[in-house]
């Protein structure tokens, strides 16, 4: 489903770029979100035995964040994720055992070399950057990244995912503002689970959705089921497309479910009904993309069963390994770090 909102932008170059995954595609997709789920499972789990200290989960937003990575061009195009990302850092190559150190602040962590929360910080090597638990901060910068991207002639698009709540801040906003007044070559895209944090969306704003505000800054906003692989997979190519022709940026909604609390230090069973989230998981994005390929023809029960024995053993290594890791060294605690005129040592 894609609900495109009409602006004075709305107009879409065709191109290649923007056809439908294949079958074999979404078979691989589906590996992807297989494997992504008995991660953010592990981690969940791993977080309630008291070994890792706090984790969003990404259960439910699968397609959404698989499926756009697949749209663009991962050796090119820049990546500021949001901190529920699990699935775009898997797809950008991070390894289960690389984001498993993260939640349990061991030795090698790549992104922040575990000083900061668990998925936060930046891997350069992967065009990934500005992973924070600051709401909606990491969109401005990306609009920034896009100008410089604009000003140097490159052929990058640049793509910002936040959440419905991160859309409710004024960096949202002004960044949105900016970009369409530049036509810089930028993707907005909103995970919209309908809840920022405990606050359902009729709560945070009077529109009828985020995409419709994209009328307001002359570019196209795009509503899109976040549950169905091709849909999204479709929307982010085509926002694509737009981008690296020099007409603009583009909203997209994703309307994902979130299964699980908004974090591990949530409770939501004191603002969500057993009902709903019973209804909820009728949207799963792994069983909508399984029945897809079954009905395709394309993924057998033992297929099926050996990605899931492949993501089980991916998932045990990583922990077992993890597990075992040290502690990261103090000697390098002040590493990229300012040090302020009160700071005697360490590195500057």
């Amino acid at each position: 489903m894609v609900d495109t909102h009409s602006t004075q932008a709305t107009s879409h170059p065709t191109s290649t770029d923007a056809d439908r995954l294949g079958a074999d595609e979404l078979v691989e997709v589906y590996r992807d979100m297989t494997l992504g789920r008995a991660l953010d499972e592990r981690i969940w789990m791993l977080n309630r035995q008291g070994k890792a200290a706090i984790v969003a989960s990404m259960q439910g937003h699968e397609a959404a964040q698989i499926a756009s990575v697949r749209a663009l061009r991962k050796d090119s195009d820049l990546f500021y994720v949001y901190y529920r990302d699990l699935g775009v850092m898997l797809s950008l190559g991070l390894s289960p055992a690389e984001v498993m150190l993260g939640f349990l602040a061991k030795e090698g962590e790549p992104l922040s070399g575990a000083r900061q929360f668990p998925g936060h910080g930046a891997d350069p090597a992967r065009r990934v950057y500005n992973l924070s638990n600051v709401v909606g901060t990491s969109i401005p910068q990306a609009v920034g990244a896009a100008l410089s991207c604009k000003m140097r002639g490159e052929d990058t698009v640049v793509i910002s995912y936040f959440g419905d709540g991160a859309s409710s801040q004024g960096d949202c906003h002004e960044a949105m503002n900016f970009a369409a007044v530049h036509k810089l070559p930028v993707i907005f895209f909103c995970e919209n689970n309908k809840y920022a944090i405990s606050v359902p969306l009729d709560r945070q704003m009077a529109v009828d959705s985020v995409a419709s505000r994209a009328s307001g800054y002359g570019m196209p906003g795009v509503e899109v089921d976040g549950c169905d692989t091709n849909a999204v997979f479709e929307a982010t190519a085509q926002a694509a497309v737009r981008a690296r022709a020099g007409m603009g940026p583009t909203l997209i909604e994703a309307h994902v479910e979130r299964y699980l609390p908004h974090t591990s230090d949530d409770d939501d069973t004191r603002y969500r009904e057993p009902a709903e989230l019973e209804e909820a998981r009728k949207r799963d994005p792994l069983k909508i993309l399984r029945d897809e390929l079954y009905e395709l023809g394309a993924l057998t029960e033992e297929l099926d069963a050996q990605f899931a024995a492949q993501a089980r053993r991916a998932v045990n290594e990583a922990t077992e390994f993890v597990e075992a890791a040290p502690y990261p060294a103090t000697v390098d605690f002040y590493d990229h770090v300012y040090a302020g005129p009160a700071h005697a040592g360490g590195s500057p």
